[in-house]
């Protein structure tokens, strides 16, 4: 079947819509929606099933936007084919706590599948959201019985092809011949530019052969050549990718950004709204009366309507064909009924690992290996991995199964993974190389998605790599992020704390920094304490000074406590707080319990001492960059042994001598919203 006039008012309305909301809210990028109507009206018309009454259905397609920008034309879509998004919602693009931000984010919009914005990272979500596809299919799909077998489709411009985290998440989707996602390329030759001639077409900057290098990658590859008419050729090119069901594929689509403006084809049409003549001449041009905004005609609304009530009902087939498999596989499907619930298995936590304080001395990447050996069996969503350093990190438990076709783009298609809805990912690196992923963190924080960050080799303490591996910042960087919990354990128990966290805090990211070299266990450690963020580690009447520390140094400070005591008669209390985030959400009678007024508090941490002023009224850390050396010396380099904690903790005690102190827990008001 042809396409009609219909069809082509169908474009004209997504395009006239894009116009409308961001000339309405003086902000926003039209250029990419006008050029990319053609294809979305194809490809959610034609193609993807979804059911706009429950956004959820585990089985649609998804689709990603990754030139996220270009946001107003999924708002567009979503508002014709009848999700909860209001023709007053697309009036408030833009606006306070409009439900159409300026940038797709999964929390506000219903049907946006994950946050994007910085470019490269919607590309990189698709490719998580297809492992999870294919992995959810592999675990789930018996013969008569296709559960899984949705497609990832998602857009990119030009500036996700820069980005190296694109490259990145492109290459594993080639190794792991993802059949199932297709990817379409707006081929517009123009990224962010002003109103000069030339300023902002890719050729200043950008000229590789980005086919080549996806078939280089292992990707199926086609191009239409006409974008912005040729709508039968989309259509083909789309069933030609179906059909290709051994590696990902690619499409070319060569478009005129701002299709049908008096600025089409130009960096101008890219990060302004038109000009009022300019909207009125487009409206003129696809027949719409250039003195109305906000008009979608009602044949439009019927023929999208019929596309969402056929979504309805391949949900409906799918919800039966569950029922039957639930009967005829029961272990499975309740399993599946269960991570779709969002629910972790009963007693669970049973299993994490406790240990006393006459255990053995381990690292806490080793005891991270030792809570997920204990825990896989119960909880099979969860899925394991490591950016080449699994043996480095310990995130590989022994019977592990590698997830092969019959590896920093590891975190943004992490937020994928776990956008999905059936597994729960975690990921293995060096803290310090975290930051190549922070952009991706950021998101995860952003969109609410469980993801772990396994990051080992948390400070100083890895020694003879140097100051290239050695984090100082890192901490204080990602505790800065809202909705993220950064944990360092200071042993076992606290370890087994940190991840039944991480797993129960269904919307909040979690990054585990964990410690190359031995800790031993603490005398009051428990996973009870743990999950309170912060706990009294070593309580001691008449305390001169409080010791406040995570992971590595809680030991050296309970060791200064017994120097203090042994070498100066003066007593000395110790703190652990492994998570600044739980810790913070403690209730204040709790936290002054941890923290009393009338002590001096001395932070201790070997990283920078940005932010320790909430918990310490001084702070004893590392504000410039490590050494190379066995981990003993490097820290006695810096003096993070008894003796040069305990120097700092006489000279606190002696500044605050005769002074009403305070305890930093008591402020003008609480710091968490």
């Amino acid at each position: 079947m042809g396409y009609s006039d219909l069809d082509k008012l169908a474009i004209n309305t997504i395009r006239v819509l894009a116009v409308d909301a961001t000339s309405k809210a003086n902000s926003g990028h039209p250029g990419a929606p006008m050029g990319m109507a053609p294809v979305s009206h194809v490809l959610f018309n034609k193609f993807m099933n979804f059911n706009p009454k429950n956004p959820d259905w585990a089985n649609r397609d998804r689709f990603v936007l990754s030139n996220g920008h270009g946001c107003m034309l999924q708002y567009a879509l979503l508002h014709l084919f009848g999700y909860a998004l209001s023709m007053d919602d697309l009036k408030s693009f833009r606006q306070i706590d409009s439900i159409c931000p300026g940038h797709p984010e999964s929390h506000d919009t219903p049907g946006i599948e994950v946050t994007t914005g910085p470019l490269g990272q919607g590309f990189s979500n698709a490719v998580g959201l297809a492992i999870a596809q294919a992995h959810s299919g592999g675990v789930y799909n018996k013969p008569g019985f296709e559960l899984f077998n949705n497609y990832t489709y998602t857009f990119f411009g030009d500036g996700c092809a820069m980005e190296g985290i694109a490259s990145e998440a492109a290459s594993m989707a080639g190794h792991l011949k993802l059949g199932n996602l297709i990817a379409i390329y707006d081929d517009n030759h123009i990224s962010i530019g002003e109103d000069q001639p030339n300023y902002g077409d890719t050729k200043c900057a950008f000229t590789e052969d980005v086919m080549q290098r996806f078939e280089s990658y292992g990707w199926h590859t086609e191009w239409v050549k006409d974008g912005d008419n040729d709508l039968q050729a989309i259509e083909d090119a789309i069933r030609k990718c179906q059909q290709v069901t051994d590696k990902p594929s690619v499409i070319k689509l060569t478009t005129t950004i701002g299709f049908g403006s008096k600025l089409a084809g130009t960096g101008g049409v890219h990060g302004n709204p038109l000009k009022a003549d300019d909207a009125q001449h487009v409206k003129s041009q696809f027949g719409f009366d250039p003195n109305q905004s906000f008009v979608v005609p009602q044949q439009v609304y019927d023929l999208y309507n019929q596309h969402a009530a056929e979504g309805a009902a391949k949900e409906q087939e799918w919800n039966q064909l569950f029922q039957k498999y639930q009967q005829a596989h029961p272990t499975e499907g309740a399993d599946l009924a269960r991570r779709l619930a969002g629910k972790l298995p009963e007693g669970w936590e049973k299993k994490l690992p406790t240990y006393k304080s006459t255990d053995a001395a381990v690292a806490s990447r080793k005891l991270s290996e030792a809570v997920l050996e204990s825990i896989h069996d119960v909880i099979p969503e969860l899925l394991s991995g490591s950016a080449d350093l699994t043996g480095s990190n310990n995130t590989r438990w022994k019977n592990a199964v590698d997830f092969q076709p019959p590896p920093h783009a590891m975190a943004a298609v992490m937020n994928g993974l776990a956008a999905y809805g059936t597994v729960i990912p975690a990921g293995g690196t060096f803290l310090n190389f975290v930051s190549y992923a922070a952009g991706a963190v950021r998101l995860s924080a952003l969109s609410r998605v469980r993801v772990i960050h396994v990051a080992t080799h948390d400070s100083i303490g890895l020694g003879e790599d140097g100051p290239t591996h050695q984090p100082i910042e890192t901490l204080a960087h990602f505790r800065a992020l809202p909705n993220c919990m950064v944990w360092r354990p200071a042993d076992g128990n606290e370890t087994s704390a940190a991840y039944y966290m991480a797993l129960t805090s269904k919307h909040t990211p979690s990054i585990l920094a964990l410690t190359r070299q031995n800790l031993p266990q603490l005398e009051l450690s428990t996973i009870e304490n743990g999950i309170k963020g912060g706990y009294v580690a070593v309580d001691t009447p008449n305390a001169a000074v409080t010791l406040i520390s995570t992971g590595s140094e809680v030991s050296i400070c309970i060791e200064a406590a017994e120097y203090l005591q042994k070498n100066h008669g003066i007593a000395a209390r110790v703190v652990s707080v492994p998570c600044f985030e739980v810790f913070d959400a403690q209730d204040k009678a709790y936290r002054l319990q941890v923290l009393p007024d009338g002590i001096p508090v001395l932070s201790v941490e070997a990283c920078s001492t940005m932010g320790w002023e909430r918990y310490s009224h001084e702070q004893f850390g590392l504000n410039r960059f490590g050494a190379s050396g066995p981990y003993k010396q490097v820290y006695e380099k810096f003096e993070f042994t008894p003796a040069g904690i305990s120097k700092r903790a006489i000279a606190t005690i002696d500044f605050y001598k005769g002074h009403s102190v305070r305890s930093p827990i008591n402020r003008a008001f609480q710091q968490i919203l």
